[in-house]
């Protein structure tokens, strides 16, 4: 005897209900999503002679967050940062990543610093598939192709190096010696510089390596002072800048020098311990200078900074808090049913559009962000000119 549609739809449910009562509940929450939080984590470096970038960058992005909670949070839930100091050790990044994932069950990452540590923690945010935004990197070789769970907000270091080299040229400068940071960031991008050298004909003539604990910087500075370069572009982050700069320029000015965005984290202090000889150093920038309020994204961050008291002012605590707006705005246009993909989905749909002015590119074929560059060079006590 067949059952009635009635009949088998009773019978199904009853067998439902004796399977348990969570089949007929909506399927679980996210990870990381309960109706009043959103956690999200980061590991960076916090200690040692690097500290400043992940400090700063940090402070930016919990300036940001700090706003969005006292607003009321998104769609009701508060963001959470949870942090862990990696001291810019790739397989510390590796511990902190699989700790924050599994443990403190984030919903996405952030804020990580340093392309060995990117490179140490994405295998591990890529099985779990947790989105990574905004690691604090440009090195080529994480944006040549899209992965769909990494978007980058900063201009790419090709882009960086582009502008310097084209502007090097553009001045009459044909020949550069590079000193790089003896890492995968300083490797990588070296390669690049070379390419981009050779596209604009300016001659490379010296290349040096550079260990990221370095106190001393004589032999290096003597031999890049014999190569008799018309400039020296420096591939390095954090002190060890300091410390090329303070001995190249021991024997007399030497040629201009240049450096990445991440070259200078602490201008002031850089400026302090050099006496004087930070003044014509050139840095490539990738975000507005932290104090020029006409830009509308820098008077929101000076307004936050003295609402919320946060001392660190820099020009990566302003990344921070750029970045921290544009994820915000991604969580947002993933609406009130929160989930990983629907957190890719919605920072794919920003398109083409300005932050506060600040440019912004994001598609389903584009996770790169910004491709804002601009070239200033440091004062004697620290300041940047245009």
């Amino acid at each position: 005897m067949k059952l009635s549609i009635s009949r088998r739809a009773l019978v199904a449910g009853g067998a439902a209900l004796a399977l348990g009562p969570g089949l007929l509940r909506p399927a679980r929450a996210e990870n990381g999503v309960t109706d009043t939080t959103i956690r999200i984590g980061q590991s960076a470096v916090f200690s040692g002679p690097a500290k400043d970038f992940g400090v700063d960058y940090r402070a930016g992005i919990k300036l940001y967050f700090d706003r969005v909670n006292k607003s009321g949070g998104i769609n009701g839930r508060k963001i959470e940062l949870v942090t862990y100091d990696d001291a810019y050790d790739p397989a510390k990044t590796a511990v902190n990543t699989a700790k924050l994932i599994d443990e403190d069950k984030v919903f996405a990452l952030t804020g990580f610093v340093a392309t060995g540590n990117l490179a140490a923690a994405m295998p591990l945010a890529e099985k779990a598939g947790v989105p990574m935004f905004a690691p604090l990197v440009g090195t080529t070789s994480f944006r040549t192709k899209v992965n769909r769970n990494l978007f980058h907000v900063r201009a790419g270091y090709d882009l960086e190096l582009r502008k310097i080299i084209s502007h090097l040229s553009t001045i009459g400068i044909s020949s550069i010696a590079v000193v790089f940071q003896d890492s995968p960031f300083g490797k990588s991008n070296l390669a690049t510089c070379e390419q981009l050298a050779a596209e604009y004909k300016v001659q490379v003539v010296k290349t040096l390596p550079l260990a990221i604990t370095a106190e001393d910087a004589k032999q290096v500075a003597t031999e890049i002072s014999a190569a008799k370069p018309g400039a020296v572009v420096m591939i390095m982050a954090g002190r060890m800048v300091e410390t090329f700069i303070r001995d190249y320029r021991a024997g007399g000015v030497g040629a201009p020098l240049y450096t990445l965005s991440v070259g200078i984290t602490d201008a002031a202090g850089s400026a302090k311990r050099l006496d004087g000889k930070l003044a014509g150093l050139v840095t490539a920038s990738i975000v507005p200078p932290p104090t020029a309020q006409r830009v509308p994204i820098v008077a929101d961050y000076q307004r936050d900074r003295a609402e919320f008291g946060e001392k660190i002012d820099s020009y990566t605590t302003l990344e921070g808090y750029i970045v921290a707006r544009v994820m915000v705005e991604g969580l947002r246009r993933a609406g009130k049913t929160l989930t990983r993909d629907s957190f890719v989905a919605g920072l794919e749909s920003i398109g083409s559009t300005r932050f506060g002015d600040f440019p912004i590119d994001y598609s389903a074929k584009n996770h790169n962000g910004s491709t804002f560059v601009d070239l200033e060079m440091y004062t004697r006590d620290g300041q940047l000119r245009r």
